[in-house]
């Protein structure tokens, strides 16, 4: 083999090289036996979403989204998404506030339990999803109708994870993503500096549901987030970085 040909195959064999670990994604971090450990009871008989959020439905969806989960340094990735399933399991967690097996029940239920809030637009998937506005968005963003079909995020697995993909990814209003926060990229403006709002997980929980939980002082919702997220740092090995809580930061809505 001559030495050009040598260096041409040796160029291909590592592209092919990068190719594989590129195409693998989230799934070279979130492998299928770590998605089964830090989510060992969703498919639990007490959980109304057994056998709803599969391994393969989670990497099929994130797969859609190139940037989630595969961007920055390998800590970068690792915090973010320990920041994505903290949230998400703490938005369907059949936990008990303060059992020794509390912050093992991520993706325990898949509809909000009342379906009280925005019928038919109430809380469904891992972000649980609410009101008709998201509903819109969500589905325009992944080419589904879901204004005129609801039940989609609570019926098929891959469009549930891909509704809370999407909103992880996408800065709405005032707020910043999720994602630009779990990599360290947000910078806040005078306006969240006067509100609190500093760079954290803490902001993440503000993102998602800061009316509800935000400025309030210590609340359990924070606790049981910042539980979930904890514990996934350690099995993921990185730090959790500061700002955990937004006991005092105002809500983007105020």
């Amino acid at each position: 083999v001559s030495m050009a040909r040598y260096a041409a195959l040796a160029a291909l064999l590592l592209a092919v090289a990068v190719g594989g670990a590129a195409a693998q994604g989230v799934g070279s971090v979130i492998t299928q036996s770590v998605y089964a450990s830090m989510l060992p009871n969703r498919d639990n008989s007490q959980c109304p979403a057994r056998g709803f959020y599969t391994y393969d439905a989670f990497i099929a969806a994130a797969n859609t989204f190139p940037g989630f989960g595969t961007t920055g340094s390998a800590d970068d990735v690792k915090r973010e998404l320990a920041a994505f399933f903290g949230q998400t399991s703490h938005e369907t967690t059949g936990g008990t506030r303060g059992a020794a097996d509390q912050f093992q029940w991520g993706y325990c239920f898949k509809e909000e339990i009342n379906k009280a809030t925005s019928p038919p637009y109430y809380g469904r998937g891992p972000i649980q999803l609410t009101g008709q506005s998201s509903y819109d968005l969500a589905g325009r963003a992944i080419g589904k109708d879901l204004v005129s079909n609801p039940d989609l995020v609570s019926t098929d697995a891959v469009v549930s994870f891909r509704t809370a993909i999407w909103f992880w990814m996408t800065a709405q209003g005032n707020k910043p993503s999720s994602h630009d926060v779990a990599l360290g990229r947000w910078t806040p403006t005078a306006a969240d500096t006067a509100a609190g709002r500093v760079p954290g997980y803490g902001v993440i929980t503000n993102i998602i549901n800061g009316g509800l939980e935000c400025g309030m002082g210590q609340n359990d919702a924070n606790v049981d987030r910042i539980g979930y997220y904890t514990r996934y740092c350690g099995m993921l090995g990185t730090a959790t970085g500061g700002n955990l809580d937004c006991y005092t930061q105002r809500n983007f809505a105020s």
